[in-house]
């Protein structure tokens, strides 16, 4: 292996701190219960005096609902507590022929070797919503870890077998961008297995007409630890 490749216990130490800040905000959401309950209930107990001093409808006096955070937090929540957890293994970033010279290439690292967790749930239709923090050595050899959420819309094949597409939104931490500073990106994903171990990937599309830059393809295996 290139010396200038991180050892995968780097990787799995920093895979581990991103899934234990995953963690903590799961369970900081798991001891609020009670205050989010008291509070709710003094609102509602006032805007139901509101309603009966003014004469406004009680139904509308309770109709507020969550915001997007909070609904993105209980989501998040769910799948930590609830997900059945996998082990993520990387080892293939392949970059588009038409988009890298052959001596550009021959300077990249495509042995995007790494590993990482994920936690998955599969929702009331049957698709699948996961969470995964995973750090893999990027095209010029230097950590990059990530940690999101994905939703794949599944469809079975043959036997146990299915496939998945769909999406993620990620925060990534690279060394040639941002000065490595975390920053969001979208990014489709795809998978075929079982429920249990699938083959994963990732396209980064080309970010340019500039040739040199995206149309990256990312496999991994999920793993299934339950």
């Amino acid at each position: 292996m290139n010396v200038r490749t991180p050892s995968l216990g780097r990787f799995f130490n920093i895979s581990v701190l991103l899934l234990s800040i995953l963690s903590t905000n799961a369970v900081i959401a798991q001891t609020a219960p009670s205050v989010v309950v008291d509070s709710t209930a003094a609102s509602a107990s006032a805007k139901t005096a509101e309603a009966q001093v003014t004469g406004a409808p009680l139904a509308q006096a309770g109709s507020e609902q969550p915001g997007w955070y909070e609904r993105a937090k209980r989501k998040m929540t769910k799948i930590l507590d609830e997900g059945d957890m996998s082990l993520n293994l990387s080892g293939l970033a392949h970059h588009g022929r038409n988009t890298y010279t052959a001596e550009r290439i021959a300077e990249l690292n495509e042995n995007a070797w790494g590993l990482g967790f994920t936690k998955a749930i599969r929702d009331e239709k049957d698709n699948e919503e996961l969470a995964y923090a995973m750090v893999i050595s990027d095209s010029h050899y230097k950590p990059q870890p990530m940690a999101g959420y994905a939703y794949q819309w599944m469809k079975p094949i043959a036997g146990n077998i299915e496939v998945g597409g769909g999406y993620t939104y990620s925060l990534i931490s690279r060394t040639d961008y941002f000065k490595g500073f975390p920053f969001p990106i979208v990014l489709p994903v795809a998978s075929i297995g079982t429920k249990n171990t699938k083959l994963m990937a990732s396209y980064v599309p080309r970010l340019s007409k500039n040739k040199g830059n995206g149309d990256v393809l990312l496999l991994f295996v999920r793993i299934d630890l339950n």
